[in-house]
């Protein structure tokens, strides 16, 4: 069993969204800002090439399939499709992977499925071969979108993955076609239906913490993010998420931390978690 953190494109966003109702001179510290009040964010993936022979990839970015106009004002950097790159530099092409596991279908999780905009080109769907994993909740809000979240649904997106027939909508804590060794938390104050999928490996486990947790500063219990649904269920359940994978001696997966891609936990007697043992970069064999 093999595991790999793997760069997508890198966004920057307000950093005040990002921290919610954080106040700037305490999140700047942790995130320092462009001059438009923007933060660095990575959209980074985890690769599983798995004992049964199965290259899985959890999530996929928001890849480059903007056009000009809304790369810039979502403030993506790269044009080009970095997850790709990335894969390929780990010796991983498009039609290698089996199965994609999506959190959630926000634009910056699920945007990396498509090929990069080119004019006059309809956006196609970059992994040949792949099944895909999603929460059944997260594909209704994808199909339903409340007027608040409207803006974080790729139109179209929905269509092509079910055109594949090869789609899992999730109902509980486990999956059909990922089977024995992965098993899923389901979280809904960030948006209904958050799978947050936990990998036993040899190493231990590993929990990939989406928009739970998307970096260091929000492993503290109070930083949530303006784009959260519901901040104080946002809160509870990282609080019983971090002490479960604490407990059992895991490590935490960071999706959007520009430096760490994971670490381990502490907690002290005030009951404040902390990321342990940070690594850049994750390469588990």
């Amino acid at each position: 069993m093999r595991l790999d953190s793997v760069r997508g494109n890198t966004q920057r966003l307000d950093g005040g969204a990002m921290f919610g109702n954080v106040p700037r001179a305490m999140w700047q510290r942790w995130a320092p800002p462009d001059d438009l009040n923007r933060i660095l964010l990575a959209c980074r993936c985890l690769l599983v090439r798995d004992d049964r022979g199965r290259t899985i990839l959890f999530e996929a970015g928001i890849g480059a399939f903007f056009e000009p106009k809304l790369r810039d004002r979502f403030g993506v950097v790269e044009p080009e499709h970095v997850l790709l790159r990335s894969l390929a530099d780990l010796g991983v092409r498009p039609d290698d992977i089996d199965i994609v596991v999506l959190s959630h279908l926000h634009f910056d999780h699920a945007g990396g499925l498509l090929t990069a905009w080119s004019e006059g080109q309809a956006p196609a769907l970059v992994f040949p071969r792949a099944s895909y994993v999603v929460g059944e909740d997260a594909w209704q809000r994808a199909l339903h979108p409340h007027a608040r979240d409207r803006a974080s649904f790729i139109p179209g997106l929905t269509d092509l993955i079910l055109a594949t027939g090869r789609l899992e909508r999730v109902r509980g804590e486990t999956s059909e076609l990922l089977g024995p060794g992965y098993t899923f938390t389901v979280s809904n104050g960030h948006t209904p239906g958050l799978l947050l999928a936990r990998i036993d490996t040899p190493h231990g486990p590993i929990t990939f913490m989406g928009d739970l947790v998307p970096g260091v500063p929000w492993v503290h219990l109070p930083i949530t993010m303006g784009y959260d649904r519901y901040p104080e269920l946002l809160i509870d359940e990282k609080e019983a998420l971090l002490a479960r994978i604490l407990a059992d001696d895991g490590t935490v997966f960071f999706t959007h931390d520009p430096n760490v891609a994971a670490s381990k936990l502490t907690r002290d007697t005030n009951g404040k978690f902390t990321a342990t043992s940070p690594v850049a970069e994750l390469h588990w064999v």
